[in-house]
């Protein structure tokens, strides 16, 4: 017997929602999910009525004969500012399962990321191939680099899914670290323990560390890019002189409706640990939550709600102000890893080259392009495709946008009909054996930097 039920007692954000001067978007057609919205909340939400305990986390007899679960992202004694929390009330407990056992890790990788040496040169790949035989988003998982390590607490695994195929009577869940998925091509449908968020491409969604979840493919086929964050979980970074708006504002951060499952099939239950897959075999669906309150939870974000900040005098600004969600470290103002996006936006600086300037880093960057073009590139960078520029690599536009932007008139102008993303981490991420032989890596990625002509006048 399988029952899916979606009441709830919790007012829901419209998803049909836009930013502003966003083209109006198509009727929320019908079965479309509703969400509560805000970031870090403190969300109660029940499938049931009155399944919710009142005035208490962990009654003797639980309300509808649920058992109560805590899943903490945080540690206890964690600062109330950054405690992480949820309190579950499911079927039956996630304590009940069977042994994991190993099971093959296909093309997925974690750290150290040794298994090759560490090249000082600057990288590019093309967009990875979608399978042909039937792949679900488990085993089309590929990791392109990394650095540091889950056990360390440290660092992060970037990865690229593609699939053909629904996970069917299978789900997963990272004990290794929370999940950002960025999708390029193929919309998603995240069931997991807190109910059911649709993520498109431009759009974002965080799975936390230890949440199970189902990806299904609403459009048959489907790639995109992950950062699998071990360090301090992602946040909205702080605004400082900007003040208290911009950038991407809390209430546009969408979390699901508690939603559940009741059936009585085998199902696989897939996790990663220790940079390993581990598989075992349930009798049910672990999603089976029927109520739950605390602010720990997946969300997901519209990147067209990103409030961009720019220039309106002269200079171009640092990259950072384009920051949507940081991991911090222990050294104040340099991230674990920052996702930063380069959305639409209009240029309109004095006196500036506009493009991203030239530049050494000692932070380590790596990018993806979801669609359109990026502005300081003007061919090889093609959605679906990633690069790798780390620590003190030298780089900035090449040669043909370096030549237009001289030449362009400084009238006001969009950056239109684009969306580029920078996974940033202050270690030096570190390509996979994989990532260095696939056919996809562009071996004359470095000719785009030749061709300047000297314009020296002195």
């Amino acid at each position: 017997m399988t029952t899916v039920s979606t009441i709830s007692t919790v007012s829901a954000l419209d998803a049909a929602s836009r930013a502003p001067g966003e083209a109006p978007r198509a009727a929320k057609p019908a079965g479309a999910l509703a969400y509560q919205s805000g970031f870090g909340n403190e969300f109660a939400t029940e499938a049931l009525a009155g399944a919710l305990p009142v005035g208490q986390n962990s009654p003797q007899q639980v309300p509808l004969g649920l058992y109560a679960e805590q899943l903490s992202g945080t540690a206890f004694t964690a600062p109330r500012g950054e405690l992480r929390r949820s309190w579950l009330y499911r079927i039956r407990p996630s304590a009940s399962h069977p042994r994991f056992r190993r099971r093959d890790d296909g093309l997925l990788r974690s750290g150290p990321f040794t298994e090759v040496e560490t090249p000082p040169n600057r990288l590019r790949w093309d967009p990875l191939e979608l399978p042909t035989a039937p792949t679900d988003f488990v085993d089309g998982l590929v990791t392109m680099a990394g650095n540091g390590e889950a056990a360390s607490g440290s660092g992060l695994s970037i990865h690229v899914y593609l699939a053909n195929r629904s996970m069917t009577d299978r789900v997963y869940f990272d004990a290794d670290g929370e999940l950002l998925l960025v999708p390029q091509m193929g919309g998603l449908r995240l069931a997991t323990e807190f109910g059911r968020l649709d993520v498109e491409p431009g759009e974002i969604a965080v799975i936390p560390r230890g949440v199970r979840f189902r990806v299904e493919l609403r459009d048959g086929t489907a790639r995109g890019y992950v950062c699998e964050n071990h360090g301090a979980l992602l946040r909205l970074p702080e605004l400082g002189a900007i003040g208290s708006n911009g950038l991407a504002n809390p209430r546009d951060f969408l979390t699901p409706l508690a939603w559940y499952e009741d059936q009585s099939r085998p199902v696989e239950l897939v996790q990663k640990f220790m940079g390993h897959l581990w598989t075992t075999e349930l009798d049910r669906s672990p999603l089976d939550v029927i109520a739950w309150h605390g602010n720990l939870a997946p969300y997901k974000y519209d990147l067209a709600h990103f409030n961009t900040i720019g220039s309106v005098s002269f200079d171009h600004p640092d990259p950072s102000i384009y920051t949507v969600l940081t991991s911090p470290s222990e050294i104040r103002g340099t991230a674990n890893v920052d996702f930063v996006v380069f959305p639409p936006r209009w240029m309109v600086a004095e006196h500036t080259f506009r493009p991203p300037w030239f530049h050494r880093n000692v932070m380590n960057e790596f990018m993806g392009l979801v669609h359109g073009s990026y502005d300081a590139k003007a061919g090889g960078f093609l959605p679906g495709g990633a690069s790798l520029h780390n620590c003190m690599s030298g780089h900035g536009p090449d040669a043909a946008a370096h030549a237009r932007a001289l030449a362009d008139p400084l009238a006001p102008h969009k950056i239109d009909h684009t969306l580029a993303f920078m996974f940033e981490s202050r270690l030096v991420i570190r390509p996979t054996r994989f990532a260095l032989t696939t056919p996809a890596l562009q071996p004359d990625y470095d000719a785009c930097w030749q061709g300047f002509p000297k314009t020296f006048t002195g």
